[in-house]
């Protein structure tokens, strides 16, 4: 939608609530669209863009009630084509409807088939982006991405409603409290029956980043939780897989790195992902299930159902369907910390305890200093040289005796005069002794 405001008159608007917590720049691009990112910018340096009056840059965020005031273009600005991004037929937006699993005020899940891209790009003309303008309902703006499916896989993908569930949804994703649950039928059969898988992963050199790979030196930290639900002899295995990371590929790569691609992955496992007989040539691995915390304060929960191929090949190979929703741990729970987080949590405990023990060996080398400044208690003139009474049951007591240190030293003898060798004194020559 884009708005014009009558020459020479400046723009006032209030931020609505789906507004709450965007950029600035980023309002403007929705309500005012066709405006230059560049005229915004000059008249935020220039002081013409306010905030409830005050100064605003254009990275600014806005909260929900907030003042915005800006000046009018200098020309007209020409408003987007109305179905710039092609008008749906009616065939698309019944497709587009019929995916949808769940919708209420600030969500939609939808069962996202296989082969369906969520977003376009070189050579994909429809995807699950271009659909969006069909899943409005009743409100008016579309429904906003907040994380993405391959194109191959299939399952739960949830679309928020408003920006401001968006951005709540997308809080829960960057903190790891969303949890989505997928389902794979894997070559062979892990040795563990249920474990972790904690390989960094990066883009592969020379593939122009269609493809990825373990990087133990230069990868970014991925973590794939991982279960046997069940197993067909040596030959396939249905697994139960768990991302605590949203790396590109992650469980396709964690898989095929330990030697267990996902069967139809012809990507990372090669021509060895191919199961012969029946079982179809698509990957099998599904978005089963997607929970994570709603905007209104409960837990959305939601389970797609399998695809037709996933389906029929569970059937063909002889899994018991009712065997992967029977979870006494349904609750997964926190995400294990890293060897990382690992290390800095014990370096920091270690350095607490280090801490504590220098202020005990400081607290004892105070109170043996403060000991031994103290002065001897006196004891009183009367109780000197008594011994005080004996308690029952004490050791008898020996007697104290004075500290050297505590009797002054004695000052050296003064020598004597020498003896006198004049004539002895006799009565005459005796002095008189004063009087008075």
């Amino acid at each position: 939608m884009s708005f014009t405001p009558p020459a020479n008159r400046p723009i006032r608007a209030t931020v609505s609530a789906d507004d709450d917590g965007i950029r600035l720049d980023r309002w403007v691009k929705r309500h005012h669209a066709g405006l230059p990112h560049a005229l915004l910018s000059r008249w935020a340096r220039s002081g013409d863009v306010l905030i409830d009056g005050k100064r605003a840059n254009v990275s600014d965020r806005i909260a929900a009630g907030q003042k915005i005031t800006m000046p009018s273009p200098p020309t007209p600005v020409e408003p987007r084509a109305e179905g710039a991004r092609g008008k749906l037929s009616d065939e698309d937006a019944r497709f587009a409807r019929d995916m949808v699993i769940h919708r209420d005020g600030a969500a939609i899940v939808i069962n996202k088939p296989p082969g369906l891209a969520t977003q376009g790009g070189t050579g994909t003309l429809v995807h699950v982006d271009g659909l969006l303008d069909a899943l409005a309902y009743d409100l008016t703006l579309r429904p906003k991405l907040v994380h993405r499916l391959d194109k191959d896989t299939s399952g739960a993908l949830l679309l928020a409603r408003s920006a401001k569930s968006a951005a709540y949804f997308a809080k829960s994703f960057s903190s790891r409290t969303a949890r989505k649950t997928y389902w794979a039928i894997v070559m062979g059969v892990p040795d563990i029956a249920q474990g972790e898988i904690d390989l960094p992963i990066n883009k592969q050199p020379g593939s122009g980043g269609e493809k990825m790979h373990v990087d133990l030196e230069n990868g970014l930290p991925a973590r794939t939780r991982y279960r046997i639900i069940e197993r067909a002899g040596n030959s396939a295995a249905w697994v139960e897989l768990t991302p605590f990371s949203g790396r590109t590929h992650q469980l396709r790569v964690h898989m095929a790195a330990i030697g267990h691609p996902i069967v139809g992955d012809g990507k990372y496992g090669g021509k060895d992902a191919f199961l012969t007989g029946t079982i179809s040539r698509k990957m099998h691995l599904h978005a089963r299930r997607i929970r994570i915390d709603h905007p209104d304060g409960h837990t959305l929960d939601v389970t797609a159902d399998l695809p037709a191929h996933f389906a029929e090949s569970l059937n063909d190979i002889g899994f018991d369907l009712l065997l992967g929703d029977m979870r006494v741990d349904d609750d997964d729970g926190p995400a294990k910390p890293s060897r990382v987080e690992e290390k800095a949590a014990a370096k920091a405990h270690s350095k607490q305890v280090r801490k504590l023990r220098r202020g005990e060996r400081r607290g004892r080398a105070d109170a043996k200093t403060e000991t031994a400044d103290r002065p001897a208690r006196k004891l009183p003139a009367k109780a000197k040289g008594k011994k005080p009474p004996a308690k029952t049951g004490d050791a008898p007591r020996a007697a104290s005796k004075p500290r050297a240190a505590a009797a002054p030293p004695r000052a050296a003898p003064k020598p004597r005069a020498p003896a006198r060798t004049g004539p002895p004194k006799t009565a005459g020559n005796a002095r008189p002794k004063r009087r008075g």
